[in-house]
């Protein structure tokens, strides 16, 4: 109990103290964007590459990541068949609705959360991994083929590949995944100043996901409303469920429940919104679903960290 309130405290106070540097405005307007390149550009591929290269194989390559996909997976679906069967909603609004039911923040709030609550913030590595070399780029196809009427799905799937190898936090986390799989020993040269810099990624993320909080307003769209709802309401409730029996299953005992539970307990990723922006489509839609996930997370999260670490 005293660890996880202590893990929510580190993790609320950085969020709040974000918070309030957006509101009083310390930093200037350009602050959220100079620290989103900072972390993702400098400070998580050093993060990444730090827990993995120490990071358990067993851990990695457990059944945590398939129970962690499979629960993505079936909102994934759940969502699909809703808005494009029942609701008419076009393709593109469909893999965004869908996104923001399964796609986690398994970053800026799944790193901290990893390592403050359940212990190591390897735990949310594999799912960063799979969400970034696996769904993006298949997403990233489905929507640049729905944009441009199906000519160009196979090509900008050739781009998304070439996209995802080049980003910063998939080769810091292959160097880290090398690093532990060669069981190679760093000397103190080379592994306290990537430990350095892997320090500040967390709080720094923390610090900018606050910042990012303020000014937001959501559901004044009468339109995508039920859309926004059903996305949230998968992506809060039933993903916990849905890991914590897929976790039945596979037979995982109790921490590792606890891991996997609390992972799908993470509200939808910014990338969502990003994706929305960059294709013109579902951009309300995606907004909402990430702001109302991550206020709602918090008492999910907590529900499940009492619960399941018991």
């Amino acid at each position: 109990m005293i660890g996880v309130l202590t893990g929510f405290a580190v993790v609320g106070l950085a969020i709040v103290t974000g918070y309030v540097v957006a509101r009083i405005d310390l930093l200037g307007e350009h602050a959220r964007y100079v620290l989103s390149r900072l972390t993702f550009f400098v400070l998580n591929p050093f993060l990444l590459f730090s827990v993995l290269a120490d990071a358990d194989l067993n851990l990695l390559f457990s059944a945590l990541l398939p129970v962690s996909v499979l629960a993505a997976a079936s909102m994934f679906l759940v969502y699909g068949l809703i808005a494009r069967l029942v609701w008419k909603r076009s393709a593109g609004a469909t893999v965004l609705g869908a996104l923001g039911a399964g796609y986690v923040n398994a970053n800026n709030i799944g790193i901290p959360i990893s390592t403050y609550l359940l212990g190591n913030g390897a735990y949310s590595a594999p799912v960063i991994l799979v969400q970034l070399l696996v769904i993006t780029p298949v997403v990233l196809a489905v929507l640049d083929a729905v944009s441009s009427g199906g000519a160009a799905g196979w090509r900008e799937l050739g781009r998304a590949l070439r996209r995802t190898l080049r980003n910063p936090m998939i080769i810091g986390a292959a160097l880290g995944v090398l690093v532990a799989v060669l069981d190679i020993d760093l000397p103190p040269l080379v592994s306290e100043p990537i430990d350095l810099l892997a320090g500040a990624a967390v709080p720094v993320l923390l610090l900018s996901f606050g910042m990012s909080l303020y000014g937001q307003r959501v559901l004044t769209t009468r339109a995508s409303r039920p859309d926004v709802l059903l996305a949230t309401g998968l992506k809060l409730l039933a993903m916990p469920v849905a890991a914590w029996a897929i976790g039945l299953l596979f037979q995982l005992d109790a921490h590792a429940m606890l891991v996997v539970v609390v992972l799908a307990s993470l509200p939808s990723a910014q990338n969502v919104f990003n994706y929305a922006q960059r294709y013109g489509v579902g951009e309300v839609l995606a907004r909402d679903v990430v702001f109302l996930t991550t206020f709602g997370c918090v008492p999910v999260v907590f529900g499940a960290a009492l619960l399941f670490g018991a």
